[in-house]
């Protein structure tokens, strides 16, 4: 009797990619990332998102912000260190106005990390995002990514309330550092 070989599982950024057309997320704001980049080439080659590039974390929720005002979906992608610049803009904007910001973070400052300035990030993101009563996740395995990702969506549109979804190291492969 032949065995069936098990099908090969998306890599997490098509993962993300289909949960965010599901959900109607056509927008996408972004800083560079090379963590993210794969997730960012894979839905700039799809005709069904807006993708561009800010120059500040802050540029993005702004953007993010005023398209939910006029009725369009976004999320926002940037590393740990970018979610520093965030605090005034999430407590004076995303939060009093129910504007669900979705931000998908590429967690920099743990496992082997060699800068200091994110690593100090990355201890502080969680705590802020908890006194800004932003819901957060943390992504590290992807047998559980589409059902997080997709329910954070969900919730995020229907309580008009931010998220921010964390990817571990453990889920992308993180940043590669040279030796």
């Amino acid at each position: 009797m032949e065995q069936e070989t098990p099908a090969a599982s998306p890599p997490w950024h098509e993962v993300v990619r289909a949960a965010l057309t599901r959900n109607e997320f056509r927008l996408v704001t972004y800083v560079p990332d090379n963590v993210l980049r794969p997730l960012i080439d894979s839905l700039a080659a799809d005709p069904f998102f807006t993708v561009f590039a800010t120059t500040r974390e802050e540029e993005a929720v702004g953007i993010t912000a005023g398209a939910w005002m006029g009725g369009l979906r976004g999320v926002v992608l940037m590393q740990t260190s970018g979610f520093a610049t965030l605090p005034n803009v999430l407590a004076s904007l995303a939060v009093p106005f129910q504007i669900p910001i979705v931000m998908f973070v590429s967690e920099r400052g743990t496992l082997g990390e060699f800068n200091l300035g994110q690593a100090l990030v990355a201890r502080t993101m969680r705590p802020v995002l908890d006194a800004l009563a932003i819901e957060h996740h943390t992504c590290t395995r992807l047998d559980e990514l589409d059902f997080i990702v997709d329910r954070t969506l969900r919730q995020a549109v229907a309580t008009q309330a931010s998220a921010t979804l964390i990817l571990s190291p453990l889920l992308t492969g993180g940043k590669v550092f040279k030796p």
